[in-house]
C-alpha cells in the first residue's frame, strides 16, 4: 500500500499516514522502558528475591559464648570449671591451657559460637584419671533454613555401622525440636557421651558432655539420666540468655 512502510502494523496506520506508526512504536518504547526501570527497582529492593528471611526468634551472636553459657546445672550436681593452668603468654610458663575457651565468627551466611569447658567433680582425689569435658556450639542460619536437615543429622548416629551404637530421642519443651543421643555402650561403664540438640527457628545449637573416670577413681560418674536433665536445664537458660 502506497505510503506505508513495509514495518507497519497489522490493519495499516491509524490515520492513514506515518505519523500514526511513529506515535505507536512510542508508546511501545515507553512501555518497554517502563517495565525495565520496574524490574530494576523490584530487584534492586529484592521484590524478586524467593530468598526466605532468616528466623532467628530474637537469638543475637554473641562474643563470649561461655559467658552466655548456664554452668549452674553442673554446679549443682558437685562439677566445678577446672582451674586453668600456666599463664597465658607467659614465656616462663612453659605450656598454658585457658579453662573455658570461646570463640566465634560472624560470617554472611551464618553466625557460629563454640564454648568448651573442662570440668572436675568436687572431693576428686588424686588417686586414678578423670576428665570431663562439656562443648556448647550455636549457629545462627542467615541465608539458608535448617529445618529439613536437622532431624536427619541427629537421626544419622543410630544409623552408623560402628562397634558403638547409639541411641536418639526426641525432647519435648525445647526449641522447635531437639533430639538426645546416647551411647549405647553398657560395657563401658566409666565413660559418657551425650549430646542435646535444638532448633529454634534458624538457630542451632548443641551441647555435648564427654567424660571418663578409672576404676581407681574416688569420684561416682553422673548417670545419663542425671547428665541429660543437667543439659537440658543448662540449655534452657543459656538460650534465653542469647535473646538478650
Amino acid at each position: 500500500m502506497p505510503g506505508i512502510p513495509a514495518w507497519a502494523p497489522p490493519g495499516g496506520v491509524p490515520g492513514g499516514t506515518g505519523r500514526g506508526v511513529s506515535g505507536w512504536l512510542w508508546a511501545i518504547g515507553g512501555a518497554v522502558a517502563a517495565t525495565a526501570i520496574g524490574a530494576s527497582v523490584m530487584f534492586a529492593t529484592g521484590g524478586f528475591s524467593s530468598a526466605p528471611d532468616p528466623d532467628l526468634k530474637g537469638y543475637a551472636y554473641k562474643n563470649d559464648l561461655c559467658a552466655a553459657t548456664s554452668m549452674t546445672p553442673f554446679e549443682n550436681a558437685h562439677f566445678q570449671t577446672k582451674p586453668s593452668t600456666g599463664s597465658a603468654g607467659s614465656a616462663s610458663s612453659g605450656s598454658s591451657t585457658e579453662n573455658p575457651q570461646h570463640s566465634g565468627v560472624q560470617q554472611p551466611s551464618m553466625d557460629s559460637m563454640w564454648c568448651n569447658v573442662t570440668l572436675t567433680p568436687d572431693g576428686a582425689g588424686s588417686t586414678g584419671y578423670s576428665s570431663t569435658w562439656l562443648n556448647n556450639a550455636v549457629t545462627l542460619h542467615k541465608k539458608s533454613d535448617p529445618t529439613p536437615e536437622f532431624a536427619d543429622t541427629y537421626r544419622s548416629w543410630e544409623k552408623q555401622q560402628a562397634s558403638v551404637h547409639y541411641k536418639v530421642e526426641s525432647v519435648s519443651d525445647l526449641g522447635d525440636e531437639a533430639y538426645l543421643v546416647t551411647r549405647d555402650d553398657a560395657s563401658n561403664n566409666n565413660g559418657s557421651y551425650v549430646v542435646l540438640a535444638v532448633r529454634d527457628g534458624w538457630m542451632t545449637y548443641q551441647s555435648t558432655w564427654s567424660s571418663y573416670t578409672s576404676s581407681a577413681g574416688t569420684s561416682k560418674p553422673p548417670t545419663t539420666a542425671e547428665i541429660t536433665t543437667m543439659l537440658e536445664t543448662s540449655a534452657k537458660e543459656t538460650l534465653r540468655r542469647l535473646k538478650e
